[in-house]
């Protein structure tokens, strides 16, 4: 194992009690020891959750590797069926857990609750948090679901949704009012909303919505083979995404794909001469595999973006991920060392960043700005207002999200064209803070003193520093380190405007 400072998944149990704080009437009892509970904190704090998970844990110490750990679990399992009365149990072991192979599932079973137990095999030493999301999901599909008869009207399932994932709850309000414009009925929710009653009925559909392939595709095939019901392709984030999305459940149902796209803002936008603005930004996009391609396909087609770098960290979508970087004339990044992300943003040098969390702490280190748009997340991707990813309002959330950034740079440029007026010099504090002068950053102390970005003997002169603050700040840091760079293959010890205009035109060739 390699520690981090940051990671992209948790172990995969956190994955496993993703699906069952998303459900109703199934309890989690995890082997694990002290210390591990942890993960509650995910969903209290970071989702804001009202209630905390419905995990047991055995909460073993140090003093109980002497005794007999498998007697703690099974009466951790009784109390846990006394206190709760589910309607089922999973069981499983932590990362830690595992290593003293107690076997929880096997003792689970051999006890003779009333209710299904389902033992959860999940190698925390391979496999990650949304594989453990994707194997819960599929046993409980695996244990609980039979051969019922199809509803009278055309339904469906929708698949994937769990607690803690990034705008699912959104999601599914949204793509739950695109089928009722079709007239299609919904039969089942899951694992998010669902309850291991409800499971049995998902046979009851005539199809699959699947939203979410990293947690619902396992299950969704499993379906699809053993009940005979296909399930959804597209996935529908961004405007064309949709409309695609629309027409392959239309063609699954039988119905026509008419839908109302008056809620739908961002097109008018993108034709409008204000759009220009944007036209050929630069973008590196970075996340789970399937919002990072739906990411890529909304950058480049719906917002004229150009995307110059394109990455996921879950392994189990490289494949796709390379194939559509491949498209974009890209060499995709399958990685979960951020250090590698930071890397390759530094190099590219993009004027916006489409990430995660991660992506979000390595644009403020870089002075780049990002728009999240995968998990993980922090507390401020999960607001309390409905903000879907998907379908036509999910639209007009990214543009938003993404847009704001780059007017917002803008804004700060035409300041900066102006710093020499009497209100914007660099003298005047803002307006809000009582005209206070402002106080010099790091940087501009630093710069005197002749010490570079990356800490080479060079020495900006003061026409030439005052030059540079009149490029655009999104893009003044990468023009820094060109003219920095230039100025060390011709060995310069100084730069003047001069040497900073050279660069430009040797880069600009």
């Amino acid at each position: 194992m390699k520690l981090t400072v940051w990671t992209y998944e948790g172990p995969p149990h956190v994955g496993a009690m993703r699906v069952a704080t998303g459900m109703t009437g199934l309890h989690y009892v995890l082997h694990a020891p002290q210390g591990d509970t942890y993960a509650d904190l995910l969903f209290t704090m970071i989702e804001r959750r009202n209630h905390r998970p419905p995990v047991t844990y055995t909460t073993f110490q140090a003093r109980d590797l002497g005794s007999d750990t498998a007697d703690l679990f099974k009466q951790t399992c009784r109390d846990a069926y006394e206190r709760f009365r589910p309607q089922a149990l999973i069981v499983g072991a932590s990362c830690t857990a595992e290593l003293i192979q107690d076997d929880p599932g096997g003792l689970a079973e051999a006890m003779g609750l009333p209710v299904p137990v389902i033992a959860l095999e999940l190698p925390s030493y391979q496999r990650k948090e949304n594989f453990g999301a994707s194997e819960t999901f599929f046993q409980l599909c695996r244990h609980l679901v039979r051969p019922v008869e199809r509803t009278p009207e055309v339904s469906c399932n929708i698949l994937g949704p769990t607690g803690l994932g990034f705008r699912h709850r959104d999601d599914v309000e949204e793509v739950e009012r695109l089928l009722g414009e079709l007239g299609i009925a919904i039969n089942v929710v899951a694992p998010m909303g669902s309850s291991p009653i409800d499971l049995q009925r998902l046979g009851a559909a005539h199809f699959n919505v699947l939203l979410y392939p990293e947690t619902g595709e396992a299950a969704a095939r499993w379906l699809e083979r053993e009940l005979g019901q296909p399930f959804t392709k597209t996935v529908p984030i961004g405007v064309g995404a949709t409309r695609d999305f629309l027409t392959e459940v239309a063609d699954l149902a039988g119905v026509s794909a008419q839908t109302d796209e008056s809620r739908l803002r961002l097109p008018w936008y993108s034709t409008s001469v204000d759009s220009t603005y944007l036209t050929g930004k630069r973008v590196f996009i970075f996340g789970d595999g399937t919002h990072a391609a739906a990411a890529a396909r909304m950058a480049r087609d719906e917002m004229g973006f150009e995307v110059v770098g394109l990455g996921c960290y879950n392994r189990e979508f490289a494949r796709p991920i390379r194939a559509l970087a491949k498209d974009y004339g890209l060499e995709a990044l399958i990685t979960d060392d951020y250090l590698e992300v930071e890397e390759a943003i530094e190099r590219l040098q993009p004027e916006m960043i489409l990430g995660t969390q991660m992506e979000r702490h390595i644009g403020k280190r870089l002075g780049i700005p990002c728009a999240v748009i995968s998990a993980p997340v922090h507390v401020q991707d999960f607001p309390a207002r409905t903000s879907p990813q998907m379908g036509w309002e999910g639209a007009n959330v990214i543009f938003d999200t993404w847009v704001h950034p780059l007017v917002m740079g803008l804004e700060e440029h035409l300041l900066h064209m102006f710093r020499e007026d009497f209100e914007f010099h660099d003298e005047a504090g803002a307006s809000h803070h009582g005209h206070r002068a402002a106080q010099p950053t790091a940087h501009e102390e630093a710069a005197p003193d002749g010490v570079s970005d990356a800490g080479a003997p060079i020495l900006w002169l003061i026409d030439a520093e005052r030059e540079l603050r009149k490029i655009p700040f999104f893009v003044r840091g990468k023009a820094r380190r060109n003219t920095e760079t230039f100025a060390l293959e011709k060995g310069l010890s100084q730069i003047s405007i001069d040497t900073l205009y050279e660069a430009k035109a040797h880069y600009a060739r």
